[in-house]
């Protein structure tokens, strides 16, 4: 698929050059911090060296004062407390991380996690029945919630309270819980709204150890378990969420949750430095794979338990339904392929939704994410089961699928999700008029230009600028993700040397020289392009991200193609 390269050329030469002068820094970098609002000293401090000391206060999120109050009285007095969370590795560290600080706090506490082919996502009646069968006086949700008013309504009848936290869209009208803790409320003037359910769990636990009098800094050893669910949920890593990750990868190297780090060893990460991309496609995977594949409660237990045994058994289970996971993934993606193929016209299809009995409800979503990628078009995939379709959605940049599904709602069970991504369930005879109406409705809001994939790029820059200073402030942009992604510059006029090749499964590798600068280049799943590469000829404009690689002791800078001209 061709992209469209976008130069990001937002700023004057003037506000480049004041910065760059101000922070002594190259015009390069500064621009750099200009596109993503570092725009002076202080800015740049922060953005640098944020710090835990610089969350904003818990108290600021509507509710939160009465959640606490609940859950303060609920500690005090020896409640039964039940954390119930959603089975992805949001839901999972959420309750990992809760469960563990309230047993700190020597509380009667369990957890709950639902099972996803039984009984779907969000709260569900099996759960609260179950926390009434244990003596439950209190559920705290995270990650989910915000949209459960009938099981909300069930509990209250069972005496049960409820404090709803969760990051999620709300409906029109909000469950009738003690509390509803979401910076997402329209109600709510939080100064962030974009945290994670895990995020949303953090500032409650900050809000109740203040409000004790506890020291706050406790809760400082479990923000590996909060770095791993704010990067696994895709959330923009900015404010407090990049606060959350950088403060969380510092521990997370050297963590003391056994599980954690018996996970990190069975995964073929010891002792190698992890970043955000390790925790997306390495460790993140893992931790779903149970709740996709079978029972996520295993995932809790590996992220709470301190026997080193069933550590490295549930460890390994993980490994196991990991592999298991990519299996099934890889064959609902050929059938998923084999039925875009059918009815895909690049000219007049504005949306893809797929519909099909049988297809693992654990994969679909990473499934739709797929065919995204592949044909740039907002994607659902269903699947089918007693008449009964459950979906997940996922969306190209700039088009709101929540928004889209919420028009359609009066098709369907029931729905959730964000901008970028959603879930939903439906009556299999509905599938159709909701696929004709989606269609409709993807046609009327994008224009021919959002449907097709484009390259944001920082800055061209020559190779010959790519020094040891340049890669050392690179490095401190870190951690990457959603709107602060790792920068990507284009060379232009580079002479390719050797003879390029195909490595791997379809990976591109090659050099290219400029300036007498000479750098290996690596394109993964890019072996289509190989025909762009005339060694010898100083005629490739590459686009890439530049890469730290280190294999034995010895580091070197890798240039990651994202696209060749």
């Amino acid at each position: 698929m061709n992209l469209k390269w976008v130069f990001i050329n937002e700023y004057s030469n003037e506000e480049v050059k004041r910065l760059s002068s101000e922070l002594n820094v190259p015009p390069i970098i500064s621009k750099i911090l200009l596109s993503r609002g570092v725009n002076d000293l202080e800015g740049a401090r922060k953005f640098f060296r944020a710090k835990i000391s610089h969350l904003y206060d818990p108290f600021l999120m509507k509710d939160m004062t009465v959640a606490v109050e609940r859950l303060r009285k609920a500690v005090l007095s020896s409640e039964k407390i039940l954390i119930y969370g959603d089975y992805d590795v949001d839901g999972i560290t959420s309750v990992s991380f809760l469960y563990l600080l309230l047993k700190e706090l020597a509380v009667d506490v369990s957890y709950y996690i639902p099972d996803r082919q039984v009984e779907g996502y969000g709260l569900s009646d099996a759960g609260i029945e179950d926390a009434y069968g244990r003596g439950v006086s209190l559920i705290i949700t995270t990650d989910c919630g915000i949209t459960g008013h009938p099981e909300i309504e069930h509990a209250n009848s069972l005496g049960i309270d409820v404090i709803i936290s969760d990051h999620h869209e709300p409906g029109l009208t909000l469950p009738k819980a003690v509390a509803v803790i979401d910076p997402k409320r329209e109600d709510c003037l939080y100064p962030f709204k974009e945290l994670a359910g895990v995020g949303v769990a953090y500032k409650l636990a900050q809000g109740l150890l203040s409000r004790m009098d506890i020291d706050v800094s406790i809760l400082e050893k479990y923000l590996d378990l909060v770095a791993i669910g704010t990067a696994a949920d895709i959330v923009p890593l900015i404010d407090e969420n990049r606060i959350f990750v950088k403060a969380g990868l510092e521990r997370l190297n050297d963590s003391e949750n056994l599980g954690l780090s018996t996970l990190i060893q069975t995964a073929g990460l010891g002792g190698c430095e992890i970043g955000t991309g390790q925790i997306v496609f390495i460790i993140a995977p893992r931790i779903n794979a149970v709740g996709r594949m079978g029972d996520a409660k295993r995932a809790v237990e590996l992220l709470t338990t301190d026997q080193p045994e069933r550590a490295l058994e549930i460890a390994d289970i993980l490994e196991k339904e990991n592999h298991s996971r990519k299996n099934v993934d890889e064959q609902t993606f050929l059938e998923a392929l084999n039925y875009v193929e059918r009815i895909f016209d690049p000219q007049t299809t504005h949306s893809l939704v797929l519909h099909q009995e049988g297809w693992h409800t654990g994969v679909i979503g990473i499934v739709a994410s797929r065919v995204v990628e592949r044909y740039y078009r907002p994607t659902i995939l269903i699947s089918v089961e007693n008449g009964v379709g459950k979906g997940s959605a996922r969306s190209i940049q700039d088009f709101d699928i929540y928004e889209a599904i919420k028009s359609l709602e009066y098709l369907l069970i029931a729905y959730g999700g964000h901008k970028y991504a959603a879930g939903l369930s439906i009556d299999e005879k509905n599938i159709p008029i909701f696929a004709e109406k989606f269609e409709h409705i993807v046609r009327e809001r994008t224009q021919p230009d959002m449907l097709v994939p484009k390259l944001k790029i920082d800055a061209p820059i020559r190779l010959s600028q790519i020094d040891a200073k340049f890669i050392k402030l690179l490095k401190m942009f870190a951690p990457f993700g959603p709107q602060n992604m790792k920068p990507v510059f284009v060379s232009k006029g580079v002479q390719v040397l050797g003879s390029p090749t195909i490595v791997g499964r379809n990976h591109l590798k090659f050099k290219v020289k400029q300036d007498g600068r000479i750098f290996d280049a690596i394109g993964f799943n890019m072996g289509e392009m190989l025909y762009r590469l005339v060694p010898g000829e100083a005629n490739l404009d590459i686009a890439y991200v530049v890469d730290e690689n280190e294999y034995m002791g010895r580091k070197s800078i890798q240039l990651r193609a994202k696209d060749l001209r």
